[in-house]
């Protein structure tokens, strides 16, 4: 959530620049989280809940006037994504209001980010970690994140092969790629290019 929201952020920061007055609104903390079912705490949605969810969202906001949905992801489940799109279709479909969705696990906003998140390997890892270095500090445990031994899992490459799990992916401790080499520098270029994405994908429909 916390990447998500600085994404948000970072494309209404470049969208007001231009004269396009937008909004961040809350993040919509609950979704499809199966990947993490066997970690106490995890809650996840059925993905049509999930779907509803968006779908409600658009009808308020476009009765209160709203001409763009600009949805910033960071949750990269392919059940996630799938109900995303889904949410998407049927905001269309109904006539509600315009939606722009960059699905940044695929071309071409794949190609623009970090080699780590390429990879695939890359869930609490260099990639996400050195984000939430650049947003929330105080939420890193920099002493034991520096001890973690890199994870070259391909997590997306586990996808496609049909693991359900994170362990069964090859993250039993459900981090992928390098975590220890993630810097605060590195999560605010992250940012601006997340930022650019979301920027881009309103102005280049």
């Amino acid at each position: 959530m916390i990447i998500a929201e600085a994404m948000a952020r970072e494309g209404a920061r470049r969208l007001e620049a231009r004269g396009i007055r937008a909004l961040v609104l809350p993040a919509v903390a609950y979704s499809v989280a199966e990947y993490a079912a066997a970690f106490a705490g995890t809650i996840s949605l059925s993905p049509a809940t999930a779907s509803a969810v968006l779908a409600d969202i658009a009808r308020a906001l476009a009765r209160q006037g709203a001409k763009t949905l600009i949805l910033a992801n960071a949750h990269l489940e392919p059940a996630h994504i799938a109900s995303l799109s889904a949410a998407v279709d049927r905001i269309r479909a109904e006539g509600l209001l315009r939606v722009a969705f960059p699905d940044v696990t695929r071309k071409p906003w794949a190609l623009r980010l970090t080699e780590e998140f390429r990879s695939g390997a890359c869930h609490a890892g260099r990639y996400e970690g050195s984000v939430v270095m650049a947003e929330r500090p105080d939420l890193v445990r920099a002493e034991l994140m520096r001890r973690l031994a890199p994870n070259p899992a391909s997590l997306s490459a586990a996808i496609r092969e049909g693991k359900r799990t994170f362990a069964e992916a090859g993250g039993p401790e459900a981090y992928f790629g390098d975590p220890a080499a993630a810097t605060a520098e590195e999560g605010r270029r992250t940012l601006e290019i997340l930022g650019a994405i979301l920027e881009e994908a309103v102005l280049n429909p």
